[in-house]
């Protein structure tokens, strides 16, 4: 059988890439990626000419079947995102689940992910956490954004600059002003921030300052 390795990519700065991620996918027989024009910058920086393919949210369940098969057929294949961990809100569940139903071996790498740095650096207690993730969009979203502010546990989410403010407002009304929260973007990267404070605290630091970046909220639970 063939081995399946899940291996993270940086989040910003290309020397959190680990060496062992540059070795598997130097000596993998193919790479997956979310986006190969994005992984294919790291692949060469590192100097990696391993074969790649496309697997990403819009055609996974059309080419699980393909690459399980490879599996079976005894090919290591290594599977990026465009950044962080796969499966993680990124694609990759799918091809995990069926290639360990195969029989296969999986192996997921250490290495970078938003969510923990984030966490950590938010000063909030992280014994015990909830990973959100992203939102729903519309339906749900309420409902969600109901459970989530009555968790005793530090809550973790992550959010688009086009959703932020409106985030922010509806946990406002959710939780009440005293709430406090920690938001970091751009980690890693050169312009990497936090900003902490009472969720009415924030909302007034982004409409007075540029929106840019993906982001993680960190909210103190209840």
């Amino acid at each position: 059988m063939g081995k399946l390795f899940v291996v993270p990519t940086p989040i910003g700065n290309l020397e959190d890439m680990t060496f062992r991620a540059i070795n598997m996918l130097k000596d993998a027989d193919h790479i997956l990626a979310e986006d190969t024009r994005t992984s294919g910058k790291l692949m060469k920086h590192y100097e990696i000419g391993t074969p790649m393919s496309a697997f990403h949210l819009n055609n996974e369940h059309k080419v699980v079947a393909r690459w399980v098969d490879a599996l079976n057929a005894g090919q290591t294949i290594a599977l990026v995102s465009d950044a962080g961990t796969p499966a993680i809100s990124d694609p990759g569940f799918l091809l995990v689940r069926e290639a360990i139903k195969q029989g296969n071996e999986v192996i997921t790498l250490p290495g970078s992910t938003a969510f923990v740095p984030a966490l950590v650096n938010s000063g909030l207690p992280c014994e015990k956490f909830y990973y959100e993730g992203f939102l729903p969009h519309k339906k749900g979203r309420a409902t969600r954004i109901a459970d989530i502010v009555q968790r005793k546990e530090t809550c973790v989410l992550y959010e688009s600059p086009h959703r932020i403010l409106k985030t922010l407002s509806q946990l406002l009304e959710a939780a009440g002003s005293e709430r406090i929260v920690s938001i970091s973007r751009e980690i890693s990267k050169l312009h990497e921030e936090t900003v902490r404070g009472t969720i009415p605290e924030v909302i007034k630091y982004y409409e007075n300052n540029p929106i840019k970046g993906e982001f993680v909220l960190v909210l103190q639970g209840s």
